[in-house]
């Protein structure tokens, strides 16, 4: 009688899977600090370097969700190689960039390698014995947030002694390594779904994006009232109606539209979007606020080094208020964290815009928004797992996270075109564009917190004093908001 074969220890798994989200992380947020430097070496302006942001993000949006998908009906492990190598071979095309458009190009490669994280938590429930899924999935989850605060820190003494590309290199490195280590020690998970892939509906989505991103972002450039603008957000509203028909009529959409239509689902997406646009038009124009010179009126003139440093309170902030965020919703209730989060954030971002004249300023209003955006991000995957079925946790915690990350490409436009008003003719920015644009993902914080308000009461149960549903050990609810986050698979 044949035995079966001897599968790796799940603590080794566990390794090769830490190395591969390590090294998504840090490509996420090692970017953003450099965003300036990456404007000089390209020779571009701010409004077009934005883009390396968000063709990341788009990217990821669209193909999280596939390659989960695609993990469930053709093997995760093989899949979690696939996105490896793409985050590789997109790291590869980075570090050898010589225009913006090939530099674009290797982001939006990149963002194929989204996929690493549902993968990994799928990875982990289908190898690890029950009793270990949770504290593997919390730790992965924390990697994330720790990864994001590392590379904001790395990123300035890497450009500083290395140049720039190496903030490509170096992921590359990591990320081969963690793909053989994968494609050797992982063992194939045998577990199988039936499904396809709605491309359709994919094509559609990143069509409206696209249309909505490139009429925004170049509106300042070539006017709002022009005949490119007018026809882009046209194309964009026809598309994006056609993308809603398409999903409601889908058996396998990558959003879930009947879904949509819980009340305490829709509200926690839209608080998810706004969140998004937030956090990641935030985390993209700080630095570049950060780094510009005194002598532009505004600014510390500081190093990528140093404006990494002034981001970090709030990854750090975020990191510890998630270590704390069950006892917290257990205390108050989610919904209550979701409307105070929501205005602390806001008034963190209402602070960068009116009260940014000294280093202490921006520390300060950092480390507050960590504060709202750690509330935020708990408490929202509580209320959408309390609101639908346990057997549709997956789809709904994952369509959540996705549209975070749709908002955040759609924040990093937004904040492109306000930012780009009134620019001097060599293309610096006016204080007042950053004011503004500060202002308006404070006014985002605050609808964010008017949504909150729709989101129905979660019962508490009366002996454990949890809310129903919130503890259970649902993988995606470790997607805790430490950078990009991406949707869970299907189930």
């Amino acid at each position: 009688m044949k035995t079966a074969p001897r599968r790796t220890h799940h603590q080794v798994t566990f390794a090769v899977l830490t190395v591969g989200v390590a090294a998504f992380a840090l490509l996420q947020s090692l970017v953003m600090p450099v965003l300036p430097t990456v404007e000089i070496e390209l020779g571009t302006n701010q409004t077009n370097v934005t883009w390396v942001l968000t063709a990341y993000l788009l990217s990821a949006s669209i193909f999280t969700p596939i390659m989960g998908r695609l993990g469930d009906m053709y093997g995760k492990k093989r899949v979690f190689v696939i996105a490896l190598t793409a985050l590789a071979a997109g790291s590869l095309l980075a570090a050898l960039a010589s225009t913006l458009t090939v530099m674009i190009l290797a982001r939006v490669v990149q963002g194929i390698g989204g996929g690493v994280l549902p993968l990994a938590f799928g990875i982990i429930r289908d190898e690890f014995p029950r009793a270990k899924v949770p504290g593997a999935i919390g730790l992965i989850a924390a990697l994330i947030s720790v990864g994001a605060g590392a590379g904001i820190v790395l990123a300035g003494p890497i450009v500083e002694s290395l140049g720039y590309h190496w903030l490509f290199w170096l992921p590359l490195i990591i990320t081969s390594l963690a793909g053989v280590a994968a494609l050797v020690l992982i063992p194939e998970s045998p577990i199988r779904t039936h499904g396809k892939i709605n491309w359709l509906t994919a094509f559609l989505l990143s069509a409206w994006l696209v249309a909505l991103l490139l009429a925004v972002s170049q509106a300042p450039k070539w006017g709002w009232g022009s005949a490119k603008v007018i026809s882009l957000l046209g194309a964009a509203l026809v598309v994006a109606a056609a993308w809603i028909i398409a999903e409601s009529r889908s058996s396998n959409p990558l959003i879930d539209m009947k879904m949509m239509r819980i009340r305490g689902v829709w509200a926690a997406n839209l608080i998810a979007l706004l969140m998004g646009i937030g956090m990641y038009a935030g985390l993209g124009f700080l630095p570049q606020f950060l780094q510009a010179p005194s002598s532009a009126g505004y600014g510390f003139g500081a190093t990528v080094t140093e404006s990494g440093l002034m981001l970090l309170p709030n990854a750090v902030a975020m990191f510890a208020v998630g270590l704390f965020s069950g006892r917290l919703a257990a205390r108050f209730g989610s919904k209550n964290l979701l409307v105070v989060g929501s205005l602390i954030t806001a008034g963190s971002y209402f602070m960068m815009a009116f009260l940014h004249s000294s280093e202490i300023d921006i520390y300060l209003a950092n480390a507050i928004s960590g504060i709202g955006f750690g509330l935020v991000f708990s408490a929202m995957s509580n209320v959408v797992v309390a609101s639908v079925p346990q057997e549709q946790t997956g789809v709904a915690s994952g369509m959540n996270a996705n549209i975070r990350t749709i908002g955040g490409s759609l924040g990093a436009a937004f904040m492109a075109s306000v930012v780009a008003v009134g620019a001097s003719s060599s293309g610096v920015p006016v204080e007042s564009g950053y004011t503004n644009g500060f202002a308006m993902l404070g006014a985002a914080g605050v609808l964010a917190s008017v949504a909150a308000l729709f989101i129905p009461t979660v019962k508490r149960n009366k002996q454990t004093h949890l809310e129903d549903s919130a503890d259970m050990p649902h993988p995606e609810l470790a997607m805790v908001a430490g950078g990009t986050l991406s949707g869970a698979k299907s189930e």
